[in-house]
């Protein structure tokens, strides 16, 4: 027990971490009573969105449980039974308690980094950061310390027997992961649903129409906005990426049990508990260092933990690592090496494409002068451009981790690209920290240098999101590359007959062709839902203009409760059906096709899945930051024709870069779950 306990205590260090900056941040100065009234009405809207989408969730949660305590009707021998309903149910709470961590402290810290920044740059980035950084560490500590107890758990109550020595069951792991996953999927479609929707609705009825700015507290829309960003992009992302660092880990040791080599188990642990303090030491370098230039900063304290990680894991592979298979001891360390820089080579590809500082965003920003049009076409050009190097990248690096270590490289390979996620996910949080401060300058009449220097920070977030989007993504690919490869190991290893995915075989073509169109209904029903929504709230925010005295004149008051409202209702309404698609879709095909063809189902959703998700994402981040990029005084600037198309451009691309590009990440990592988690079942069955 002590080999699984030691690693653990890693996890705690960072919780400690983790209080250490929230006394930081609550002690900060939350500005006056207006900014502090925003920001308390910004996190009650969060706080009623995520108690609404939990309570729904919950039922669903409770349905699942169920049918998987119902899995030795298909067989005594069956092992999906109540321990692992037990390890999904702490997946869901694992996922969902991480996510309310980041986003209740976010929500206190935009008016602190607002006041902050009446101070100078380095005060507000102090702050921002804090809070993403509480985001970050808090997602891998509480994700790692539920798959601890989880293992001990299994130990005690299903354990397996492996060269002698008593180890935890898999099985009963593999609930944990779906747990993980299912509360992913709804977290970051509903978020991603509200957070566009109202986005796409203040945008277009109060800087298209109403010709206001944005974030003007005229526009009813705003706060549900500001709501939005904290939902989908700190709870949402959090839920997203907990959810690829347990399936990597998971991958691994699923993988490792076939392979039924004792040492292989324990190595993920250990690597992950060190992926946790070199996190940690990033976050430590960011907070210290003084420079002026908040990318160079964020930047450092990412390539320092990526550093650490390459570092240490070579010296944990060595004294965990066996020669198996005629592959080296040292195989597994080349492939956590070929994670970490591909996670790193990934987010750079995302900046380059999405970044006002590259070419290609500077020529969308011109084509732009050409009309909405134009600029809409070669947004999604850029996008579909952009997937040509991160398929690449994550084609080699399963090459490479499978050269030096075979199947448990790939799955080794994964978890390298998400060790450091501690410090890659605070880059990231801090975004929309920012994002919301400067909303609230806007919305108190703070001086100009005030919000002059929260866009400046927003800018860097815009940056930084891209990037992580880009992460996200990839590291999707690869855990569910790494779900896959142990999915298939597992049902080689139950069926009694050796089980070959071969494109002769006609079941594995259809299970190939259906997986492949899953991406794209599922974008299609988020993509509809966020239209839906938005459409409402238009209405909503134009009916507000016309019939509230004054409003226009700045001496009435918009009835932001009503859009938050509607917006909440709208998102977890339009959630369900795509959320059970996502289920029903792996378990159709596996009990009407069987494991084989569901296998080929598998592949042929991640095939299309990743391309799909790189080209949504980079394209509406390109459409933004073109906008951004007009809006600092290039081509005309405000009010300018090119800056009328591109706030079109942006609101196209609003739902692909924050609703669909990163649902179907998670979409891909449900359904690989899913399916090795009902693995057992499926095999029997057929």
């Amino acid at each position: 027990m002590g080999e699984i306990l030691v690693p653990a205590g890693a996890a705690i260090i960072g919780l400690l971490g983790v209080v250490f900056l929230i006394v930081g941040i609550l002690r900060a100065n939350p500005g006056n009573e207006k900014m502090r009234e925003l920001s308390r009405t910004i996190q009650e809207g969060a706080k009623t969105f995520l108690y609404r989408e939990y309570r729904t969730v919950a039922i669903l949660v409770a349905v699942v449980a169920i049918f998987l305590c119902l899995g030795p009707l298909f067989g005594r021998n069956v092992q999906v039974n109540w321990q692992t309903a037990i390890a999904f149910v702490i997946g869901v709470l694992c996922s969902a308690l991480a996510g309310w961590i980041g986003m209740s402290i976010a929500t206190r810290s935009n008016a602190r980094t607002t006041q902050a920044a009446t101070r100078g740059l380095r005060p507000a980035l102090d702050i921002s950061f804090s809070a993403g950084a509480v985001t970050g560490l808090s997602v891998v500590c509480v994700a790692f310390l539920g798959l601890v107890v989880v293992y001990l758990v299994s130990r005690v109550i299903n354990p397996v027997i492996v060269e002698g020595r008593i180890m935890g069951n898999p099985l009963m792991v593999n609930g944990y992961a779906m747990g993980a996953s299912l509360m992913a999927l709804f977290a970051r479609a509903g978020g991603g649903i509200y957070t566009k929707g109202a986005d796409m609705g203040a945008d277009l009825a109060g800087k298209v129409e109403a010709g206001i700015p944005e974030d003007d507290p005229r526009n009813a829309a705003v706060i549900a906005d500001n709501v939005g960003d904290n939902v989908g992009d700190v709870a949402g992302l959090g839920a997203d990426l907990l959810e690829s660092y347990v399936e990597s880990i998971i991958a691994t040791l699923a993988i490792a049990s076939s392979l039924a080599i004792v040492s292989l188990s324990y190595l993920p642990f250990y690597l992950a508990a060190w992926g946790i303090i070199s996190s940690l030491l990033g976050v430590v370098y960011v907070k210290l260092i003084r420079v002026e230039d908040p990318q160079s900063a964020l930047n450092g304290g990412t390539y320092l933990g990526a550093a650490f990680m390459i570092a240490g894991s070579f010296f944990i592979v060595r004294y965990f690592g066996v020669s198996y298979q005629g592959y080296s001891i040292f195989g597994p360390s080349w492939a956590i090496i070929g994670g970490v820089i591909s996670g790193l080579a990934l987010g750079k590809v995302s900046e380059y494409y999405t970044s006002s500082k590259y070419q290609p965003v500077k020529d969308l920003a011109l084509s732009a002068q050409s009309g909405p049009a134009v600029i809409v076409v070669n947004g999604l050009a850029v996008g579909m451009l952009s997937t040509l190097i991160p398929v690449v990248i994550v084609a080699g690096a399963t090459l490479v981790g499978y050269f030096v270590a075979g199947m448990y490289g790939i799955a080794t390979a994964a978890l390298g690209m998400l060790s450091i996620l501690g410090i890659t996910l605070a880059v990231d949080s801090y975004g929309p920290v920012v994002d919301n401060a400067g909303g609230i300058a806007e919305m108190t009449h703070l001086p100009p240098e005030v919000r002059k220097i929260t866009d400046r920070l927003d800018a860097v977030g815009n940056t930084t999101a891209a990037i992580g989007k880009g992460f996200a993504i990839g590291s999707a690919a690869f855990a569910a590359l790494g779900l896959i490869t142990a999915y298939l190991a597992t049902i080689s290893l139950l069926s009694p007959n050796p089980l070959i995915l071969s494109l002769a075989d006609p079941t594995v073509l259809a299970g190939l062709l259906i997986g492949g169109m899953v991406p794209y209904l599922y974008g299609a029903l988020l993509a509809k839902g966020v239209s839906r929504l938005a459409f409402e709230v238009v209405g909503e925010v134009r009916r507000q203009f016309k019939e509230i005295p004054g409003l226009m004149e700045g001496k009435g008051k918009a009835d932001s409760s009503r859009c938050v409202d509607m917006a909440t209702r709208g998102a977890l309404k339009t959630m369900m059906l795509p959320g059970i698609l996502a289920i029903v879709f792996p378990i159709g095909v596996g009990f009407v096709l069987g494991p084989i063809a569901l296998g080929g189902f598998l592949v042929g959703s991640l095939v299309v899945g990743l391309p799909l998700g790189i080209h949504t994402a980079n394209s509406g981040a390109a459409m933004d930051n073109a906008k951004k990029y007009i809006e600092e005084g290039n081509f005309g600037g405000k009010g300018s024709d090119a800056h009328k198309a591109a706030v079109i451009g942006d609101t196209v691309g609003d739902p692909l870069k924050d609703t669909v590009g990163p649902s179907i990440n998670i979409l891909i990592k449900l359904m690989s779950v899913i399916s090795l988690v009902l693995a057992p079942i499926f095999v029997l069955f057929h």
